[in-house]
């Protein structure tokens, strides 16, 4: 795929996994990253759902930028095994889009939030991970998702 951003702090050989970028294999991905963090690392159950979110987050961007597009092509999950880290990246090939110009929801205090409907994945993207960058180029988009943790016990 080629579009892969660094990950810092990171030593190990990455895992990845390249699926159709279509609906029905978010599960796919959501399956790739909670089993290798439930086996891999040192994260209760609820940070383990907070990743397979945010990584369903940026999965679904990543394909939705095809669907734009009007192609087919594929999404690329790569994980990093650190050892105060998890690195888990989304890369597509769909076009980009500036992050900097993703429209500022309002606070979710606000009864003012329940008019967005869409536009909500980046927003909650940050909320879950410790970490997260957007990196475009012009190929597409590559998601970086960073949480701190070290490696499982025995594993280590």
């Amino acid at each position: 795929m080629g579009v892969l951003v660094d990950a810092p702090g990171v030593e190990a050989p990455p895992v990845q996994l390249t699926v159709p970028a279509r609906p029905e294999f978010v599960g796919l991905v959501r399956l790739f990253v909670a089993t290798l963090a439930a086996s891999r690392r040192e994260l209760a159950e609820e940070r383990v759902d907070d990743l397979k979110l945010a990584v369903s987050e940026a999965t679904t961007n990543a394909m939705e930028s095809y669907r734009s597009a009007g192609r087919d092509a594929v999404v690329t999950v790569t994980w990093w095994d650190g050892p105060d880290r998890l690195v888990v990246s989304v890369a597509d090939e769909g076009g980009g889009f500036d992050v900097d110009k993703v429209p500022k929801h309002p606070p979710v205090t606000t009864s003012e939030r329940l008019r967005f409907e869409r536009g909500l994945g980046i927003p909650i993207i940050r909320a879950l991970v410790d970490e997260c960058a957007f990196e475009r180029t012009p190929k597409g988009t590559t998601v970086r998702l960073v949480m701190f943790c070290g490696p499982r016990e025995d594993r280590a």
